[in-house]
């Protein structure tokens, strides 16, 4: 019974706006794809994510609106989500790859992570995207993808064992 009110309560959190949903839609139509259940279940989870994410935590989170959902369908989905559009996939240099949804911004983002509990600050970086551009022009380039890193210590969490930011 638990398990049901559980399923039920999480159906009703936050949902994917219908110019996402029609987007990742026509991205898989355009490579001869289909919209699955188990797709469809990934996608709706994305938009149940807070922050960043690893494919851990979203095929836990898909799993809940249907367990049909494999390890190889959240991996073999998350590309496909990036290429779409509709997350960005972030490489802080472990092991795990974090993903967030690619909302409409039109600021840059950098990343600040905290080397200490590896939380991971999005902050605007407006003159990043200008000097990423400016640079390229003159080396007859265009800017393909970019990114900006900052890896962090937290001097609290040197003094008294724990970060103050994780809370």
């Amino acid at each position: 019974m638990g398990k049901v009110i559980n399923r039920i309560r999480y159906l009703f959190m936050a949902k994917p706006d219908r110019t996402s949903w029609e987007n990742f839609s026509d991205y898989l139509i355009s490579q001869g794809l289909r919209m699955t259940g188990q797709r469809k279940a990934v996608f709706e989870a994305l938009f149940r994510q807070s922050g960043h994410f690893t494919a851990d935590q979203l095929l836990q989170d898909a799993r809940k609106m249907d367990d049909t959902v494999s390890r190889a369908t959240v991996y073999r989905c998350l590309p496909l989500l990036v290429d779409s559009g509709t997350v960005r996939k972030i490489d802080v240099g472990q092991d795990n790859k974090f993903y967030a949804l690619n909302e409409s911004s039109a600021t840059f983002k950098a990343q600040v992570i905290c080397s200490d509990c590896d939380r991971i600050f999005d902050v605007d970086a407006p003159f990043m995207e200008w000097y990423g551009r400016t640079v390229s022009e003159k080396l007859g380039l265009e800017v393909n993808d970019q990114r900006l890193q900052v890896q962090a210590s937290c001097p609290t969490f040197a003094s008294k064992g724990a970060c103050a930011k994780t809370n």
